[in-house]
């Protein structure tokens, strides 16, 4: 089997950003695009369809592997390479794990990148303008789940405890864009707990290598 993984998607994607995070924080080298066997991959095309039945990323390709879903890529190079452990051994705090990563990737993902940072992201009103009604009617749901992010952070440094796990691989991209938006400074500056976690995770040595201003040029 390869020691190397490749990470199909563009880099700007938090997604294929919480796969890179893994494989930086573990130490497993890899390469990153939006190509497979080097030759370009146009995204919905057929090609893609072929490697992800839903048209979606990332896709890790490892070896004659080809995996889908972003906590499934995760837990499987957690699990499948040496270097530092993204789960507990013990099995309740690795369902705790387990449930915050299926909460990241549904709700957080859903209500946060999809439903209010896309909006500023890939505007889509007239003219490119932003759809500020889309960005109200969102919000709600934003500060819902960034509430419940400053709770969970009462516990440690982290979402479970005080290690860095693959629900915090998760997290990160999507809190880092949302940091980085001056129109969620407001709502940011209701969970204290949370900004210095968002601090934290930007300050480790793989999120530096990852965390990068994103280059949307890759998009079609």
């Amino acid at each position: 089997m390869a020691t190397s993984v490749h990470i199909v998607g563009p880099q700007f994607s938090t997604f294929v950003r919480s796969v890179q995070l893994c494989c930086e924080e573990k130490g497993i080298p890899y390469t990153l695009g939006t190509e497979s066997e080097g030759c370009p991959l146009v995204m919905h095309s057929s090609e893609h369809f072929a490697l992800h039945p839903f048209g979606k990323v990332p896709i890790l390709l490892h070896g004659e592997r080809r995996l889908i879903e972003t906590p499934s890529i995760c837990r499987y190079l957690d699990a499948a390479f040496d270097g530092p452990a993204l789960q507990p051994e013990a099995p309740w705090p690795r369902a705790q794990v387990d449930q915050w990563t299926g909460i990241l990737a549904l709700y957080v993902d859903q209500a946060l990148v999809r439903r209010y940072l896309l909006e500023f992201v890939f505007p889509k009103g007239e003219n490119g303008a932003v759809r500020h009604e889309m960005v109200a009617a969102a919000q709600p749901e934003v500060v819902r789940l960034l509430g419940l992010l400053e709770e969970a952070l009462s516990q440690g440094d982290y979402l479970v405890g005080d290690d860095f796990t693959i629900a915090d691989a998760l997290a990160a991209p999507m809190l880092d864009y949302l940091a980085g938006m001056p129109a969620a400074k407001d709502l940011l500056a209701e969970t204290p707990r949370l900004m210095d976690y968002i601090e934290r995770l930007r300050g480790r040595p793989a999120a530096a290598r990852v965390l990068v201003a994103p280059d949307f040029t890759s998009v079609s």
